[in-house]
């Protein structure tokens, strides 16, 4: 009788060990680069519905647009989630890298926000206005200046281009474009009399398009679905089952319900 309750404890404990081996074995760790406000904060609320799934997301911070790439490109990261379509593509032109997207998940409109000078209006003569000097961001912080007068670009030049101030052919204020880091911008303010700011590095600074921005891109026309954010990893794993399980649940209701409330329309889910 002993030797059979021993066989018997010794065979609950090697099915226990083995169901403890196999969840061990079916869990998963998504390692996830993103910009400090709102990508790392959605990520996180993301989180919370892989965690359901047996997957642990882990978010490493980034304050510039080129490290959390070139981390995704070397297998450092799984993925990332901080850039629109335009900037990846001319990332991957300029790097010789092999990046792709999962999938659109939000828009972040760009604002041009008060320095020196507090209202549009008041635009003097020879303004400084900063501008992010990335192909991509300069192109759109270009056609916000345009949608406000401020500016004219030569014919054709569109969301989808790579234009500079050399693509300026109007500018009756004669203002000042000042090409400057994306991140950068927001702590100049004091230096210039506007910036055309990224939605994040606004957020990061304490600024919301919707709220302090003297204008905004217009959310009727190419801009939102041209700039959305999306979900990029490196070429051949958008079909992995975890980047999949993640890019779920970061187009859910819940998450959706969480950007709503929480950005005030700074930030806008677009799924």
């Amino acid at each position: 009788m002993k030797k059979i309750i021993a066989i018997i404890v010794a065979l609950v404990l090697v099915l226990s060990f083995a169901a403890c081996g196999k969840k061990a074995a079916d869990s998963k760790t998504v390692k996830v680069g993103a910009s400090i406000t709102p990508h790392a904060e959605i990520l996180r609320e993301a989180a919370k519905l892989l965690e359901k799934e047996g997957i642990k997301l882990e978010v490493v911070e980034y304050t510039d647009y080129v490290q959390p790439n070139t981390a995704v490109e070397d297998g450092s990261l799984d993925a990332n989630y901080f850039q629109h379509t335009p900037y990846l593509n001319t990332f991957n032109a300029e790097n010789k890298t092999h990046l792709v997207s999962v999938g659109s998940i939000h828009y972040e409109p760009f604002g041009i926000y008060a320095g020196k000078v507090k209202a549009l209006a008041d635009l003097p003569d020879g303004a400084k206005i900063g501008v992010p000097n990335d192909g991509s961001n300069e192109t759109r912080a270009l056609l916000l200046l345009q949608q406000e007068g401020i500016i004219q670009l030569k014919d054709g030049i569109d969301a989808a281009s790579n234009a500079t101030k050399l693509d300026v052919v109007e500018n009756p204020k004669n203002i000042e474009i000042v090409e400057m880091e994306a991140a950068q911008i927001s702590k100049a303010l004091t230096d210039l009399d506007f910036g055309v700011i990224n939605g994040n590095y606004a957020l990061q600074a304490g600024l919301n398009a919707g709220t302090d921005a003297l204008a905004v891109e217009d959310a009727s026309g190419s801009g939102a679905q041209t700039y959305a954010n999306i979900l990029c990893v490196k070429e051949g794993r958008e079909k992995d089952e975890a980047i999949l399980a993640l890019f779920k649940a970061l187009t859910s209701p819940e998450v959706k319900e969480y950007i709503n409330n929480t950005y005030q329309g700074a930030v806008v889910p677009i799924f």
